[in-house]
């Protein structure tokens, strides 16, 4: 049986390019050798897209990408290489937000994760609040102006951002303006929460429609600040404030309402392949969204493969099953 043809795009010009090629490490120790054949597709800081020997390359040769597959260029010459399906292990700004995921529609590529639209709803904070109360769930309340007299702290963040870049907890009325210019250096759109009581909850999820395998559950149990593991210098040794249960040490009810709540938002957002959504719990059992990663990290440290791992499938097995999902058409 021929290997599947599978190109993983990694890296990307914005903040999160050093998440994604850890991922793309990952991803690379994790894939079947016998069934895959990886293209290593790496977007630059610069925007420049080359096709390299492995995440860890420096070098690589330039390429684009077609309808007819990947178009490798040489002094004066071209190659085309035919592409299976594509993984777009891209995290943030143009890789979860649907810009490459219009790409490789136009290009008629079959691709892992969550279409244009859903990536880009999931990427804009107030647009997933929007569509997650008009489906029955709690999310913080939210404003994208600065209100006049909001309940103190509040929490700074870009709109369209992620891994905790540009996020800023504001407790007193003369900090917000200096918050509210850090998230414009991210984005040129600003959401302003009230800060929830309660812990936060992560739920990995995998699948489409009906069809969806829920991970075990997990807490992030902080001793001071809030979760930004992804911005430490060597997260791989543990974080500087937080810990992960898995599985969640919550109660049994607590736990069923948190996954029924996931799935929810899921369905409800479009998703589909793979997203983690992350939840507050409330001391009274109350579930409120957070946040919708439809390309959780995937390093050796991030949450959605080890919830997913303690559900039973490592993932090797995640990846076997997200490229029979985009190959069989169940994605879309």
């Amino acid at each position: 049986m021929s290997k599947v043809r599978i190109g993983v795009l990694f890296g990307g010009a914005f903040e999160e390019h050093p998440v994604s090629v850890k991922s793309a490490g990952e991803v690379a120790r994790s894939l079947d050798a016998a069934r895959y054949e990886p293209l290593w597709i790496k977007i630059t800081r610069g925007g420049e897209w080359l096709l390299c020997d492995g995440p860890d390359s420096g070098d690589g040769r330039p390429v684009v990408l077609s309808p007819a597959g990947l178009v490798v260029l040489g002094d004066g010459s071209f190659e085309v290489i035919g592409l299976d399906v594509v993984f777009p292990v891209l995290h943030g700004r143009q890789g979860e937000d649907g810009s490459v995921q219009g790409l490789l529609e136009l290009a008629g590529i079959p691709y892992i994760g969550c279409d244009v639209q859903s990536s880009a709803l999931c990427m804009d904070k107030t647009l997933t609040y929007v569509v997650a109360r008009s489906a029955g769930v709690a999310t913080p309340a939210f404003w994208t102006e600065a209100p006049e007299s909001p309940s103190w702290p509040v929490f700074v963040k870009p709109a369209r951002s992620g891994s905790s870049f540009g996020v800023t907890k504001v407790s007193t009325e003369d900090e917000l303006a200096v918050a509210l210019e850090v998230a414009r250096q991210y984005d040129s759109k600003v959401v302003i929460e009230e800060a929830v009581a309660g812990s936060e909850i992560g739920c990995s999820i995998l699948g489409t429609g009906d069809e969806l395998v829920v991970g075990e559950l997990d807490r992030v149990a902080l001793t001071h600040g809030f979760f930004r593991i992804h911005q430490e210098e060597t997260p791989e040794t543990g974080s500087e404030n937080s810990t992960f249960i898995v599985p969640a040490d919550i109660s049994d009810e607590s736990r069923a309402l948190v996954r029924e709540t996931a799935q929810v938002v899921y369905r409800a957002l479009g998703c589909s392949g793979l997203a983690r959504v992350d939840m507050f719990l409330t001391p009274e059992g109350k579930v409120v969204l957070n946040e919708v990663n439809t390309m959780p990290g995937l390093t050796s440290y991030s949450r959605y493969p080890r919830m997913m791992a303690a559900a039973g499938l490592p993932l090797g097995d995640v990846i076997d099953r997200l490229v029979s999902l985009a190959l069989t058409g169940k994605l879309r």
